[in-house]
């Protein structure tokens, strides 16, 4: 989502904001899937499964959407363990509120 046709949705996404990212429900269900992954992977549930099923997403999409926010949240894990912070160019605005805002 790079470039002026999508700045308003990643700017949102980036703020953690799924409600003003404009996001069509397959895709926030998936993205609220990732998101209990990295909160605390033992609370997704076979509802929320069958929920993105119910969606249009087959069982392959959401297997892979697991197996990337698990990977994802392996590579958060291991630079914040080896204090690894990325070059400014990446976000120049600074860390995005996504990551800041407290978790719950």
């Amino acid at each position: 989502m790079q470039g002026e046709t999508h700045e308003k949705a990643a700017q949102a996404l980036r703020d953690g904001d799924l409600d003003a990212a404009g996001l069509d429900r397959p895709e926030r269900l998936l993205l609220e899937f990732a998101g209990t992954i990295t909160k605390g992977a033992y609370r997704v549930t076979d509802e929320q499964v069958q929920g993105l099923r119910d969606v249009g997403w087959t069982d392959e999409q959401i297997a892979e959407a697991a197996y990337d926010a698990a990977l994802f949240n392996l590579f958060v894990r291991l630079a914040d363990t080896f204090d690894i912070e990325p070059p400014a160019v990446y976000e120049p605005d600074g860390i995005p509120g996504a990551v800041t805002r407290e978790q719950s």
